[in-house]
């Protein structure tokens, strides 16, 4: 007797309902790699509103509020005027959405240099080094060979890039040189995407993934407008009118008598009739459509990972609905985005910018992007607040009582106020009058005073002084 040989698979199986069998409906339910040409792309964003909102707004919101530079005054004077004449804020908004839009984008370090094929040096960039700043996409610069070597910088992305000018000259750039957005990650680059060799070294536009999505919601939403138009449906019943109509003349006949009662009926508002004819109206029943086409708007909404409170621009629905918590996660979202990937690609940039602005590289200069979310004064308020009365309560209402030692927390203090900004200006002041530890002590102040002084009692007295 022969072996019988069978395939151990693990899952719910159904003989009854065939669930789990190879009569299973859902068994001939698979996945297909996605195919999204550049028209395709091109006329989903132009023609479609949904589609370029799904690429704009996260690169606007990534924008919006852009970054906030801690150095000295003049230095962030300088760095500011830097990014207004290169229009960087602008540039880099256009090359995200590009990015996002044709799954790869880049801005190129415009230097003055001869040879853009070498690596850039921005240590030899002087003051007004950095001379313009361009926006491409992978349409127009064309990625080259893979760097495979493990040790390299590079290892993963293209060694050069190969851009395709006027007259058809091409100009060979090093990737040094290139501020790049990917748009959405490929899955791997041996495996290709959905453009085959044109989207070698590049990413896949956001809207592959969603766009049967949005095919269903706009497909949805047209239904439902033509809908509309059918809502009333007149009916009007005529003798004799089926043993009649192979009749050429008749259903000449027929067809002018009803547009002229038609016509009559829509200027005057009175349908005219002979005496064995009946007339009635159908009405289509539209409630419920609403829901469905929502009901499509949110998996849009959940496709492209924006609420349907800032794809749609609606109020949120619902009883004591707010949205506070889709778009707290949403900032969230849009914060790594600043920081995973436009922080990393910027880096040579900034690099460049802070030269080009100062004519030096102070280590100390630094940007931080700033939050989506603003909170409201009264909200300032009540934080600075509960940070004084927490002071207060640590050091305790007399000597001896200290959790924390004084001058401690008293240092502690004041940088929570400079960082936090509660206090505008007071770093300045503590550097133009001395720190707590001098208080007092250049004045002929007793030093039981300066001790006074520097506790953070004191300093939290002050600060709730200041604030009200």
């Amino acid at each position: 007797m022969g072996h019988v040989l069978s395939m151990v698979r693990d899952g719910l199986m159904s003989l009854a309902s065939r669930m789990g069998t190879e009569r299973d409906k859902a068994a001939s339910v698979f996945y297909a790699q996605p195919i999204l040409t550049d028209e395709q792309i091109i006329a989903a964003y132009r023609g479609s509103w949904l589609p370029r909102k799904i690429v704009d707004i996260p690169a606007l919101d990534s924008c919006r509020k852009w970054r906030n530079w801690q150095a000295e005054s003049n230095q962030i004077g300088a760095i500011e005027a830097e990014e207004r004449r290169l229009n960087l804020r602008g540039k880099v908004l256009e090359a995200s959405k590009k990015g996002r839009l044709f799954g790869g984008a880049a801005l190129f370090i415009g230097t003055g240099d001869a040879d853009p094929s070498r690596p850039l040096d921005f240590e030899r960039i002087g003051k007004g080094g950095l001379k313009h700043l361009t926006v491409l996409t992978r349409r127009q610069l064309a990625a080259g060979e893979i760097d495979r070597d493990p040790a390299s910088e590079w290892y993963g992305r293209p060694k050069l890039y190969t851009l395709t000018g006027t007259n058809g000259a091409q100009v060979v750039i090093h990737p040094s040189r290139l501020v790049i957005f990917n748009g959405a990650m490929a899955p791997d680059e041996d495996f290709g995407g959905t453009l085959g060799q044109a989207g070698h070294g590049w990413g896949e536009s956001v809207l592959t993934a969603t766009f049967d999505a949005i095919k269903n919601a706009d497909s949805t939403a047209a239904n439902i407008a033509s809908l509309v138009f059918e809502a009333k449906i007149d009916i009007i019943k005529v003798p004799q009118f089926s043993a009649n109509i192979g009749n050429q003349a008749y259903e000449d006949a027929v067809l002018r008598r009803y547009t002229l009662a038609n016509t009559i009926k829509g200027v005057n508002g009175t349908l005219i009739l002979d005496s064995e004819e009946e007339y009635d109206s159908k009405s289509a029943p539209l409630s419920g459509l609403t829901d469905i086409l929502m009901a499509f708007m949110q998996i849009v909404s959940g496709a492209a990972d924006i609420p349907v409170t800032r794809l749609l621009g609606q109020s949120p629905a619902g009883l004591n609905a707010t949205g506070d918590s889709d778009m707290r996660n949403y900032h969230d979202r849009i914060q790594a985005i600043q920081e995973l990937d436009f922080t990393p690609a910027m880096s040579r940039l900034d690099e460049c910018l802070i030269r080009s602005a100062t004519g030096a590289r102070d280590p100390d200069v630094y940007a931080t992007w700033a939050p989506l979310e603003q909170m409201s004064e009264k909200e300032k308020a009540d934080i600075f607040k509960t940070k004084a009365d927490a002071a207060r309560a640590l050091v305790g209402s007399s000597s001896g009582q200290e959790i924390i030692p004084r001058q401690a927390l008293s240092e502690a203090l004041v940088n929570t106020f400079v960082e936090d900004g509660s206090l505008p200006g007071l770093e300045a002041a503590i550097e133009a009058f001395g720190g707590v530890d001098q208080i007092g002590l250049h004045e002929g102040v007793p030093e039981e005073t300066t001790r006074q002084s520097e506790s953070p009692a004191f300093v939290a007295s002050a600060a709730n002084t200041a604030s009200s």
